[in-house]
């Protein structure tokens, strides 16, 4: 047990270290990030503050969720020192002086100047108005269709799934013999006819709530014993259940909208490799 308490936790301290040490080779600081004037580390008489821990916390909400400030700081201060070591020695050779770091200071701009207007465009475009217009749309359109909520126990033989249904019939749980039997989750919650395979589908939405299947019903995965637990017309979602969904449509909107402007604005003239003007693309 241990063993594997201490494997973890080099498991989540690697990750975390993994995903700054990423993010602090190539990330520069503003002089805002003194406004914390903490002083986290002295390189060399260069400071790294506090702040500038906070900063990279900041935008790393993956994880940010699951530790505390305190933990990331603890974990990841010596990246900060390693990087900021690196980088000393880097100038020291020279190395923003070659050809190299030149040409890929270039590109580095260049992406960095793309992925912060696109995100200025999102944030503009991919508003609230335009989410509640997207969930509109989709109320606007849904079709109705009858759901069934059910469980079902799966098990390979007719002759096991016979023996669950005469246990059922002599008042026994269907969950706790889901349990003892079941190969599979039990609780397959609310579907619609097409979410399940045919043999499926055609038991369950042939009975009524509180029904379970007299006889096994054999698909490619089995046999099951299924249990109807309510049977319903389909609704929309709640705005907050799809929200997430919506803003990445909305966002996917947005940007394919902003490279079709740019396009239909700009003049593109596009060539062969042998030099020869090619058409224009559609």
């Amino acid at each position: 047990m241990k063993k594997r308490i201490v494997g973890f936790t080099i498991s989540a301290v690697a990750v975390i270290v993994v995903a700054v040490a990423s993010y602090v080779s190539f990330k520069v600081y503003s002089a805002n990030a003194q406004i914390d004037k903490g002083v986290a580390a002295k390189v060399n008489n260069e400071v790294i503050y506090v702040g500038d821990l906070r900063q990279s916390y900041a935008d790393h909400p993956q994880i940010k969720d699951k530790v505390p400030f305190e933990e990331f700081y603890a974990k990841t201060l010596d990246v900060f020192v390693n990087s900021k070591l690196v980088y000393q020695a880097a100038q020291q050779a020279r190395i923003e002086e070659t050809p190299e770091y030149q040409r890929q200071l270039v590109t580095a701009k260049e992406d960095l100047a793309r992925k912060l207007y696109l995100e200025k465009m999102v944030e503009e475009k991919a508003n609230d108005a335009a989410i509640q217009k997207l969930y509109d749309d989709y109320v606007s359109k849904f079709e109705s269709q009858k759901e069934v909520k059910a469980k079902h126990i799966l098990v390979d033989t007719e002759e096991k799934a016979l023996e669950v249904i005469n246990k059922l019939g002599r008042g026994a749980d269907f969950v706790k013999l889901a349990q003892e039997y079941s190969k599979d989750q039990v609780d397959l919650g609310y579907f619609t006819r097409d979410m399940m395979v045919t043999e499926f589908s055609d038991a369950a939405f042939n009975m009524n709530k509180g029904e379970y299947t007299k006889n096994p019903v054999k698909t490619e995965f089995g046999y099951h014993v299924i249990l109807v637990e309510d049977v319903r017309d389909s609704k929309p979602l709640e705005l907050k259940e799809i929200e997430p969904q919506l803003k990445n449509m909305v966002t996917q909107q947005v940007v394919a909208e902003v490279f079709e402007n740019l396009r239909n604005n700009a003049k593109i003239e596009r060539y062969s490799l042998d030099g020869k003007l090619l058409p224009e693309a559609k």
